[in-house]
């Protein structure tokens, strides 16, 4: 992974952009003074010594005293633990103690981009209480195996649509006993312009909300959410039509 690449990652972390350069001059390096942090680094004297003091109050680095005071930075991977193990305590308190905000039921919600979709998925897949209606492409819904298997080992229902006729989790004898799969035949399905990339994924989470839209990968990326009831009906009953089309299908063979 290049530097760049690093230092925003550790962003992510809790570490301000100078401390996260800092820190990486640190794990790149031996035992440093602030001085030879400086003159690795480019950053003034002043802004080195209170970025120091900052990764040393977030368990980032380590103070050595002697002569002159020299830091060494803590593992990465022992930061990254802490940091995830102090993140996962503040969410506790703040869930237990905070305001309360739920998303409305009658209204319509745009989640815009990628990875907030995909957030908006996991948060949805973890908190079902009693079943999920997923249709997408296989190799989309392979990325959710482990949400999927805590939703098996919870005895929840888990239905599987794969819209690309492409078999999800062939060699995972767990998944494959806890779900109920569908594979979409490909004359069930409308064909793609060559310049199309994209993929529609369906979510319905105890058959109360709906998460919609399609994915490429891309932060244009747009799904609808809704827990509207007509809105959560037409998408079931659409689905269920989807499915006893296939079971006919499969009927026929």
């Amino acid at each position: 992974m290049e530097e760049a690449a690093i230092i925003e990652q550790l962003i992510l972390f809790g570490l301000s952009r100078q401390e996260a350069v800092i820190y990486l001059c640190l794990l790149q390096n031996e035992e440093l003074t602030g001085y030879e942090v400086a003159k690795l680094t480019g950053i003034s004297r002043s802004n080195v010594y209170n970025g120091l003091a900052s990764l040393v109050e977030h368990g980032a680095a380590y103070v050595i005293e002697g002569t002159s005071s020299k830091y060494l930075a803590v593992a990465l991977s022992e930061f990254c633990d802490n940091r995830i193990r102090y993140l996962r305590k503040a969410k506790e308190r703040l869930v237990a103690d905070g305001p309360r905000k739920n998303l409305p039921r009658e209204g319509y919600i745009t989640i815009e981009g990628y990875d907030h979709i995909c957030d908006k998925i996991r948060h949805m897949l973890l908190g079902a209480e009693k079943r999920i209606y997923f249709s997408a492409t296989g190799e989309f819904l392979e990325q959710w195996s482990e949400e999927i298997r805590e939703l098996v080992r919870a005895q929840k229902k888990v239905v599987l649509i794969s819209e690309d006729n492409r078999e999800p989790f062939p060699e995972d004898a767990e998944l494959k006993a806890g779900i109920i799969e569908y594979l979409v035949p490909e004359h069930f399905r409308e064909p793609k312009e060559e310049e199309q990339q994209m993929d529609q994924i369906r979510l319905i989470i105890d058959s109360e909300y709906i998460l919609t839209g399609t994915v490429t990968g891309k932060s244009s990326d747009t799904c609808l959410y809704s827990g509207q009831k007509n809105f959560v009906r037409v998408f079931k009953d659409a689905m269920r039509n989807e499915i006893a089309l296939i079971r006919l299908k499969q009927g026929e063979q």
